[in-house]
């Protein structure tokens, strides 16, 4: 019996300070997401390098997956002069962008949770917003204090347009997800299509709609114990299937921004 092909998928790291020094990191829940349910390899992806690098590190991957984090993405990123929120990682939001153009252009898969949709739709030409400047914070992210237990079960319900990609992936046009996040698409970027949205409109996932290889985003966080929500099983299923398989363009209803 030939043994199936076993993706390599790239995870990009976070700066952050270790023993006082400047380090890069990954939160095990990742590296756990894509070895145990995507059935993949993870590869973790220094930030603290050369976005010229992003080409060469591409070649060597099936996929590139996009962490969340606690750093904002630097609103000069988006064209914008607002001075931003920190805590910020001015690397990562480099070598992101690179590598996100870098897998596209090779037909590579290219996935992101939460910062990484962000990622994603700064990269492609979209912005992004601050909910902390208006009234939709407390209802996206759990208060200050909490514990990772109340953080990550902080959630609401979304809901996806029929035929879209997480809707084929879940079986459902309904789901309720948790929600850690502060900033937010506010301009979409060209070539994504909503994939969810909650009630007061925040879009929650998104999907590319012309590229060779699926770019595919959720805003919430479907490593915090997958295994408890049949969709989020869904989404570690679909990643490691789209790193192993050959890519099948989307059906007209996923074509719809």
């Amino acid at each position: 019996m030939v043994e199936q092909h076993r993706p390599v998928i790239g995870i990009i790291a976070c700066g952050r300070a270790v023993e006082g020094e400047p380090a890069q990191a990954v939160k095990h829940r990742y590296i756990e997401g894509v070895e145990r349910f995507a059935e993949a390899v993870p590869l973790i992806i220094p930030s603290h390098q050369s976005a010229a690098n992003a080409a060469d590190i591409v070649a060597r991957l099936d996929a590139v997956l996009l962490t969340g984090s606690n750093s904002n993405i630097e609103p000069r990123h988006y064209g914008s002069a607002d001075p931003g929120q920190a805590p910020v990682d001015s690397a990562r939001d480099t070598l992101s962008a690179a590598l996100i153009k870098a897998a596209i252009a090779a037909g590579k898969p290219v996935f992101g949770i939460c910062r990484g949709l962000q990622e994603i739709n700064v990269a492609l030409g979209g912005t992004l917003r601050d909910m902390r400047s208006g009234d939709g914070a407390g209802r996206h992210h759990a208060p200050d204090g909490a514990d990772l237990d109340a953080m990550f079960g902080h959630a609401h319900a979304v809901a996806m347009p029929p035929g879209s990609v997480l809707a084929s992936m879940t079986g459902s046009e309904q789901l309720t997800v948790n929600s850690v996040h502060f900033q937010t698409i506010d301009r979409l970027a060209p070539g994504l299509a909503v994939n969810a949205t909650d009630a007061d409109g925040i879009i929650e996932a998104i999907a590319a709609t012309a590229t060779p290889a699926p770019v595919f985003a959720v805003q919430w966080h479907p490593e915090w114990r997958p295994q408890e929500r049949p969709h989020d099983l869904a989404f570690w299923h679909y990643v490691g299937q789209a790193a192993r398989t050959d890519y099948q363009p989307a059906k007209a209803a996923e074509l719809t921004p």
